[in-house]
């Protein structure tokens, strides 16, 4: 258990990602994952309903300079992620059960900004789309990923 006077092990992760600092509570024991520091992904909005994040090209691409597929998809999943975590509350846990996205653009340098926007926020059930876009605001690819919620087992 966290007191209020003693950061986490994660703190300044949390902290270099974005995190508003009344999320580091729940984040305090996990951080936000290798993958996510990996890629650079820094969050500007959380919530439920609306989560958005950026992430560098540079770093991030194939073999053709391009940004790889899978990177959309990395930003796509975390997004909607952390998103259905949040609806999902205490005690729960939300778990991708499926996700894709549709590559409408290329993208060789520059940042990646995401948008993830609720569809449906249920009970055992959560599902969001996650557009991407390039500095410009064109869309580069959308993905959509469910989340099943459940109790965490005592």
């Amino acid at each position: 258990m966290m007191d209020n006077f003693t950061p986490g092990p994660y703190a300044a992760e949390l902290a270099a990602a974005g995190i508003p600092e009344e999320m580091h509570d729940w984040l305090g024991q996990y951080g936000v994952g290798a993958l996510v520091v990996k890629m650079g992904i820094h969050f500007l909005e959380m919530s439920p309903e609306r989560t958005v994040a950026t992430m560098p090209v540079e770093g991030n691409t194939q073999v053709a300079g391009i940004l790889h597929g899978g990177a959309h998809v990395v930003l796509a999943e975390t997004l909607g992620s952390f998103a259905a975590g949040m609806h999902a509350g205490p005690n729960r846990q939300a778990l991708g059960i499926e996700v894709g996205a549709t590559h409408h653009r290329a993208i060789s340098e520059g940042t990646v900004t995401g948008t993830c926007t609720a569809i449906h926020l249920g009970r055992t059930l959560a599902t969001h789309e996650i557009v991407m876009t390039d500095e410009n605001g064109r869309r580069l690819s959308t993905a959509r990923i469910t989340n099943l919620i459940r109790d965490i087992a005592p």
